[in-house]
This record gives structure tokens, C-alpha cells and sequence, in this order.
């Protein structure tokens, strides 16, 4: 069963503890252009898909350290989710967001709605080549164009000088670096470390799919990618060799269905035969149950 919300997920507000001020609620295109020219200076973006974690809130705070504004964005994306994925029970609690992101001290949450970023008659994409290809592009078809539409969209409407996203979604943050490069947008691409819970694994919106014994497996992704990181650091560079010892790992848990343990080029997303460079990515997409979860681990 998925975990229910608890008094633990809320910021509670006592008498003692001072309302910080409501950041701006922005919902269409024209809105959140019309802010960022009200309030120049440097902007921070965080782009989401809301039902907000300590990961998220990660990224917020170093936005918040490193630009004078700060807007997050809040958006569960149709266009990358295919006909057969969760985009209808993808998980969403709009007023527990706006509570964390007003104790985060936003200045600015960008919340439009489905039929503003694509009205009646929509019809432009935005197509990142070769490394929207493999691992999540060969899995879920589509899903990177959907991706760089709106991630391109929001960019346009906020005007950042910078923008954050996490390391757990590792080829996502490659495509968004590649088309900002390819078309000149002059946006830095800030990578934020994964945030993991105690146990090691990747804080996701999806963990609350999970069953408890599910729960209970999971963190052997994390354990099988510590195995290849203290393989690699001992000088083992066969890639056929550090794909095998992550996939025998995970293959011992009996809730875990590998999808694909990959070992590609760090930047291009290759998958790398003999022996590795000295940069590689390693990742990979295990289900539990119908949750599918993505972790990785760059080697250095």
C-alpha cells in the first residue's frame, strides 16, 4: 500500500512561529513573464513535478543561497508521461507544497495549468538527439521530447540565470545540458547531489508507491551501486565485469525486477564495451512491484 500522508509531512505552524510571506502564485505564461520583469536581478528556477520532498527542498535552498530571486515551478508534465504510465495517479498535494515552499522562503511558485502550456492546437517539440536514445529513451518513447518541451517552455517564461535539477534523474539532466548548449539559451545548469533517505535510498515522489516490504528492499540499489563505486576505486575498469557484480546483487532481492543496469560513456550516454574510461556513469532502473526506480553513480 502507498504510504498516506502524516502529521510528520507537514510543516505545522504554532502560535510561536511567525506565517513567512506567501510567495507569489503565478499561473499562466504571461504571468510569470510579467513578474520576472518586475523583479530583476539574478533568478534561481527549480522545476518540479510538485509533491515535494527533502530532495526538492535540497534544491531550493541552494537556489535561495545563490540568486537574489528564487521561483519554483510546479507542473506534472502530460506530454512526457506515455499511454500506459501513471500520469493520472501521479501523486500531487498542491496545498502541502505551498506550505513548504513558504517556510523555503520562495518568492514565486509558477503553477500553470495543462491547457496554458499547451492550448488548443499546440503542435511545436523539442527534439534532443543521441542522448535521448538509450537507457529511459529506448524505454519510454517520446518521454525526452516531452521533457525538453517543457522544460524549454518554462524556461522562456521565467528567464532564469539558473536552473536546478537533481543527479538522480541523470539522463534528464543530460539532455536538459545538451539542448541549453545547442541553443545558445545562456542558462547555467546547476547539478544538485542526489538526497538519499537513512537507509540509501534516492529520495523520488514515486517511493510512496512502494509497499513496506518493497520499501524494505529498495535500499539494495543503493548497496549494488556502493559495490561498483568501492570496485572501481580498487582499479576494476572491465565494464562487463561491474555490470555483472551490480545485476548479481540486485537479482539476490526477490521483490526487484531489473529493467537495465547500464555502464555508458559520462557524457554521450554510450554504453561502454571492454574498458571504461575514466568517467562513466553507472545506472539503472529496478521495478518493485509496478514502481519503477532510478538510481546511479558516476565513476570518477
Amino acid at each position: 500500500m502507498a504510504h498516506a500522508p502524516t502529521d510528520a509531512d507537514y510543516i505545522m505552524i504554532t502560535p510561536d512561529q511567525p506565517l513567512k510571506p506567501a510567495p507569489a502564485i503565478l499561473t499562466t505564461p504571461a504571468a510569470m513573464r510579467r513578474w520576472r520583469v518586475a523583479h530583476p536581478g539574478t533568478l534561481g528556477l527549480v522545476p518540479t513535478m510538485g509533491f515535494l520532498h527533502e530532495g526538492h527542498l535540497d534544491l531550493v535552498r541552494q537556489a535561495r543561497e545563490e540568486n537574489r530571486h528564487l521561483v519554483v515551478s510546479i507542473f506534472v508534465n502530460p506530454t512526457q508521461f506515455g499511454p500506459s504510465e501513471d500520469f493520472e495517479k501521479y501523486p500531487r498535494d498542491e496545498v502541502r507544497d505551498l506550505n513548504l515552499l513558504r517556510e523555503a522562503e520562495v518568492d514565486a511558485v509558477y503553477l500553470p495549468s495543462a491547457v496554458d502550456m499547451y492550448p488548443a492546437g499546440y503542435q511545436t517539440y523539442v527534439n534532443v538527439e543521441h542522448v535521448t536514445r538509450p537507457l529511459e529513451g529506448a524505454a519510454r518513447p517520446g518521454h525526452f521530447q516531452g521533457v525538453a518541451t517543457v522544460v524549454l517552455k518554462l524556461f522562456n517564461a521565467a528567464n532564469p540565470d539558473r536552473a536546478y535539477f537533481g543527479k538522480k534523474d541523470a539522463q534528464q539532466l543530460r539532455v536538459i545540458q545538451r539542448m541549453t548548449r545547442d541553443l545558445d539559451l545562456g542558462i547555467d545548469i546547476v547539478p544538485c547531489e542526489i538526497v538519499r533517505e537513512a537507509d540509501g535510498l534516492a529520495m523520488s515522489s514515486r517511493n510512496v508507491y512502494l509497499s513496506p516490504e518493497q520499501r524494505g528492499a529498495a535500499p539494495v540499489l543503493k548497496r549494488a551501486l556502493d559495490e561498483a563505486r568501492a570496485l572501481w576505486a580498487g582499479g576494476e575498469r572491465d565494464a562487463e565485469q561491474l555490470r555483472r557484480r551490480v545485476r548479481a546483487m540486485i537479482a539476490a532481492e526477490p521483490l526487484a525486477e531489473i529493467d537495465y543496469i547500464s555502464l555508458a560513456d559520462d557524457e554521450s550516454l554510450e554504453e561502454i564495451a571492454g574498458t571504461a574510461p575514466e568517467r562513466a556513469l553507472l545506472s539503472l532502473v529496478v521495478k518493485f512491484g509496478r514502481t519503477r526506480l532510478l538510481d546511479n553513480v558516476e565513476l570518477r
